[in-house]
């Protein structure tokens, strides 16, 4: 397999995804299990690190003009529908 670096989150995710229905089978050796659960660990933080990685960019897109961090609600459009619903 190739390092982190150069796999896409999506391909990590997807082979973390295959490495947990593999586990959840239950049918395999010991050792085996053990090689599958520390790639998935290994997985598991590649992905964590990317996802961190981007939100610290959203983070530097989302400063206004004094470079101050500007937090706003994420709404998303079934959000909007349900508000105008509830009035």
């Amino acid at each position: 397999m190739s390092d982190g670096n150069s796999r896409s989150f999506e391909s990590s995710l997807e082979e973390l995804e295959r490495i947990v229905r593999e586990l959840e089978q239950g049918e395999l050796p010991l050792e085996r299990s053990l090689e599958l659960f520390e790639q998935g660990v290994k997985l598991s933080r590649e992905c964590q690190d990317r996802l961190n990685q981007a939100e610290r960019r959203i983070e530097i897109l989302m400063r206004d003009s004094q470079g101050r961090s500007v937090a706003r609600p994420f709404e998303s459009e079934t959000d909007n529908g349900r508000e105008d619903d509830q009035s």
